[in-house]
């Protein structure tokens, strides 16, 4: 059984909704590479918003494939790859070129929706990871934990997350 929808997303303009079940698995900001790169790809589009924090970090909130839905407007959605060969999808609404989420052709079982399309009362942030590649000069807040990589904490969240999907909890 899933559970109701606890979150709500949206395009900047209104045209795609997307909806989140339960709880997140995490709630973080990415600094690496690929993330850097991919939000400068979806800045470029014309009339894009910011994708990245102004400390240059991407903030997301992960969460399971099966309890992530597009709910409205998946006909405006496109998949942009950093490479061709690239399993990793970064998806805007084509309606105000707003990047939604990450998602993957094969492997992982979650969605990385990007924070700021979140409405309502978000989850907090739990940590930053990847700082190593944060951008020369940023000094980072001390108000979450940050982490060079992937911290082991992290992988045990998405780990037990996995678990409990298989389990059909």
């Amino acid at each position: 059984m899933t559970p109701s929808p606890t979150m709500f997303a949206t395009c900047a303009c209104g045209s795609v909704e997307l909806k989140a079940f339960g709880r997140p698995i995490v709630s973080a900001v990415c600094y690496c590479d690929d993330c850097q790169k991919g939000a400068e790809q979806i800045e470029a589009l014309p009339n894009a918003g910011a994708v990245r924090d102004p400390d240059g970090g991407t903030a997301y909130i992960l969460y399971r494939k099966d309890r992530f839905e597009c709910s409205k407007g998946a006909e405006l959605l496109r998949r942009y790859k950093l490479k061709e060969s690239s399993p990793t999808n970064r998806v805007v609404a084509t309606c105000c070129n707003s990047a939604v989420f990450v998602d993957f052709d094969r492997g992982p079982h979650w969605v990385s929706a990007y924070r700021a399309r979140f409405h309502g009362k978000l989850p907090p942030l739990q940590a930053r990871i990847c700082t190593k590649f944060k951008p020369d000069g940023v000094v980072l807040s001390d108000d979450v934990p940050s982490y060079r990589s992937y911290p082991p904490g992290f992988i045990v969240k998405l780990l037990a997350s996995r678990i409990a999907m298989s389990l059909g909890r």
